[in-house]
């Protein structure tokens, strides 16, 4: 199924750039396409007066569009009263269909100049003779609505104009603030996506977590469960395609008895500290997590225990993934290593280590791998974690070599 939209709805977007779709983007506008100038401001009988004597002055049309029917008899009073140059036609969705397909053709016929209608024109025209929008309470509509809306103008080699009109007193909710600023702010060509990807942002995915969704996501949070999705997904195609599940797929577990956090006197606001959460599961090899751990100093200052620990603990984290490795179990005694797929990329070599460590290590029947250690305090938990981690990872890569 081929799905074509100018402003991806967040459920749709989030299904996307989670995997769930494949996504591809169109970014080249049509030849000598100009984008369309938008300008969001109060409504003002003058300005907008003006903007409709300037279209029908250079032979063009307009649409002004309003979000209720029962503001149209407002806005007829308005054209009849203040510009009297223009003659205008009304649609909206209670006329009859006939009627309301008589209207359209006429506009298109170019027997009126204006077209004063609810959003039932928001997709599905093609007039490239009206290049004025007018949007009565723009802060009524959604994002991608007025998007969708500005769209109707500027389909031809025309330079276009939309006005996004707010109350006379500018008292608008925060939310449609963020909107209108943001229409504004994205008016070059193909910033649909970008517009979308806001929309995400505001709006959110969709109520994944509320009370009336089944499932686990309430109970194991968003950023979990997104992380299971796109495992699920990558290891579904690696299935499809008859291959193993790519080791960027897998996440380990690392079990060791030490305290890692980043405490909450050292990053008091907890968004951020998420944040940071984040950013550190995303950081690529130890270079990253020495960037990262120099930016908390220079931010929060010395690194604590416990944060100094995390740092730790990703690195065998990315060891292990690199290492093939499903879970580790570190204890003051030593180490218990799980490889996925109970298989080692390099056994000869995961071989001849068992060798060299001698009786401090052994391959079990049931293909883990054990070594024991003196590792009594954490801090010597850790580092035995990284130097084991780090050995087997450099031993899968020769043969991946």
């Amino acid at each position: 199924m081929l799905t074509l939209t100018a402003t991806p709805i967040p459920r749709t977007l989030q299904m996307a750039m989670s995997g769930l779709r494949e996504l591809s983007v169109i970014q080249t506008p049509p030849v000598d396409r100009l984008a369309v100038r938008t300008y969001v401001s109060p409504w003002d009988p003058v300005v907008i007066r003006e903007a409709l004597l300037r279209e029908h002055d250079r032979g063009g049309q307009s649409f002004f569009v309003t979000p209720r029917i029962k503001d149209l008899p407002d806005i007829e009073e308005y054209l009849r009263t203040r510009v009297p140059e223009v003659k205008y036609v009304v649609a909206h969705g209670q006329m009859a269909p006939g009627e309301v397909e008589e209207r359209m053709g006429a506009f298109y016929d170019r027997q009126y100049d204006v077209l004063v209608s609810t959003t039932i024109v928001e997709s599905g025209l093609d007039i490239p003779s009206a290049n004025t929008l007018v949007i009565h309470r723009a802060d009524r509509f959604g994002l991608a609505q007025l998007y969708q809306l500005r769209g109707r103008v500027g389909r031809s080699k025309t330079r276009a104009y939309a006005y996004l009109t707010t109350p006379e007193n500018g008292v608008i909710t925060d939310t449609a603030e963020k909107r209108l600023k943001l229409l504004g702010d994205l008016d070059t060509l193909g910033a649909g996506f970008q517009l979308a990807s806001h929309d995400l942002d505001i709006r959110g995915a969709g109520n994944l977590v509320g009370d009336e969704q089944s499932g686990h996501i309430r109970e194991v949070g968003f950023e979990l469960y997104q992380s299971m999705l796109e495992e699920a997904i990558l290891a579904a195609k690696a299935e499809g395609a008859g291959l193993a599940p790519p080791r960027e797929a897998m996440s380990p577990v690392i079990t060791v008895d030490a305290p890692i956090l980043i405490p909450e006197d050292y990053v008091p606001d907890l968004p951020l500290r998420m944040a940071l959460y984040r950013r550190i599961n995303e950081a690529e090899g130890r270079a990253g997590l020495d960037a990262f751990a120099a930016e908390l100093i220079d931010r929060f200052g010395p690194l604590p225990p416990e944060t100094a620990n995390l740092i730790l603990l990703m690195e065998v984290k990315g060891n292990a993934k690199a290492a093939g490795i499903s879970k580790l179990d570190i204890g003051a005694k030593g180490a218990l290593v799980s490889f996925h797929g109970d298989r080692f990329a390099n056994v000869p070599g995961l071989l001849a280590y068992v060798e060299r460590l001698k009786d401090r290590a052994r391959i079990r029947p049931d293909n883990k791998l054990s070594v024991s250690g003196n590792w009594a305090s954490a801090a010597a938990r850790l580092n035995g974690a990284v130097q084991l981690s780090s050995g087997l990872a450099k031993l899968a890569r020769q043969k991946d070599n």
